[in-house]
Parts: C-alpha cells; structure tokens; sequence
C-alpha cells in the first residue's frame, strides 16, 4: 500500500511545504488533514503517532494529507509561534480540498501540538465537520475559543499522560460536554503516556473504530 503514498510539496505562505498524501480511488471519499506535533521538540509529519493516523485514515478509503509545518523537514520558513502554523494548515486544507472537490466528509486531527492547530483550523473553516485531537494539552494552551465548538468529534488522552494533568482534560471535557447539537467524546488510553510509547495500538484501534462509526453515516 505504501508506494501510493506521494511525496509533494503544498504552496504555503512562507513558502513550500513538504507532505505526503494518499489519495483514495473511490470518488467523494472523504479527506483528512494530520498534523505534526510540536517542531521545536522534534515533531515532524513522520512522528509514529501521525503516521499511524494517517494509515488508519488511509485504510479507511480517505484522501488523507499529513504536512511538515514550516522550517521542519524540507518546509521553507521556521517555527511562528503557532500563527504561522495555523496558516501553514490552512494551505494544506486548501491543497486537499482542490484536490478532492466532490469529498463527502472533511476531518482535521493532530497530535499534541498538532490537536490546538487543528482545533484552531476547525474553528475558522466551516467545511470541516470531524476531528480528532490526540493527546491535547489544555493546561499548556488556552482551549476556551472552543465556546461553541462547532462540529463533534473525539478527544483521546492517556491516562498516564505525564505533561497534562487530568483535572484539565476533565475541564475541557465539562466544557464541550455542555453543548447542544454535537457530541465530542472523550476517550482516554489505559496506560498510555503523552507519545502513546507502547500503546500506539490501542490508539489506533479506539481511532479506527470512531473513524468508521462516524463515515458510516454518509
């Protein structure tokens, strides 16, 4: 399966940016966007985590992209503080949707970083109508922009996540809960750590399951 996957590059706006995509065969497939965790403690688009997802979206007939944000990898530019990052997801977003113009469903998802970017991107692009954040850290990042959110998707966490405490995810959980009209699930990962170090399979088993839970609606 692997030798569909592409190399290429996506016009961003601090210049070009490096990816991978696969593209699904079957028409109005769904597409995906996978973002990287934080590059300026080695986070790239070949994280296990972020490849992991981008397979199971992949195993699931999505068009699905995963990109290196900007001075990581092959990406012009360097690290913005998140600004620039979001822009830099936005214009794969753009690249993804050009390239799938009949897609039925589209899903952002990130890891770590990667989750308060696409949750960003969510909240400033109304076509999106899943997402998964991996490991999220909302004692680190402010999530309360999140009031509404506007589309339902999963949360997932280990629970022997050792930089975010528990009571934040509760919190945000709490929070998003309240909501009417969508449902974010919250699902936490018996004895995983923040980078899922051995527990990658039960991640994607929980992934694969919401993934395939939510297209069977379309």
């Amino acid at each position: 399966m692997d030798n569909k996957i592409l190399d290429i590059f996506i016009p961003g706006p601090a210049g070009r940016l490096e990816a991978k995509y696969f593209k699904s065969k079957k028409a109005t497939s769904p597409i995906a966007l996978v973002l990287q965790p934080h590059p300026q403690y080695g986070g790239t688009m070949n994280n296990k985590v972020v490849v992991e997802t981008f397979n199971t979206f992949m195993e699931n007939n999505f068009s699905v992209c995963r990109v290196n944000f900007r001075g990581v990898g092959k990406s012009d530019g360097e690290f913005d503080d998140g600004q620039g990052e979001l822009a830099d997801a936005a214009a794969a977003l753009d690249w993804l949707e050009r390239e799938n113009f009949d897609n039925s469903q589209c899903w952002v998802s990130g890891f770590s970083f990667g989750s308060l970017i696409a949750m960003q991107l969510l909240m400033r692009r109304p076509e999106i109508n899943r997402f998964v954040a991996i490991s999220p850290q909302p004692n680190v990042y402010d999530f309360s922009f999140l009031s509404p959110c506007p589309t339902s998707g999963i949360m997932l966490y280990g629970k022997k996540d050792e930089l975010v405490p528990v009571e934040f995810i509760n919190e945000l959980n709490k929070r998003l809960s309240s909501q009417k009209g969508i449902k974010v699930e919250f699902q936490s990962i018996a004895d995983a750590n923040h980078f899922f170090a051995k527990s990658e399979s039960v991640l994607i088993k929980n992934l694969d399951k919401y993934i395939k839970k939510e297209t069977a609606l379309y």
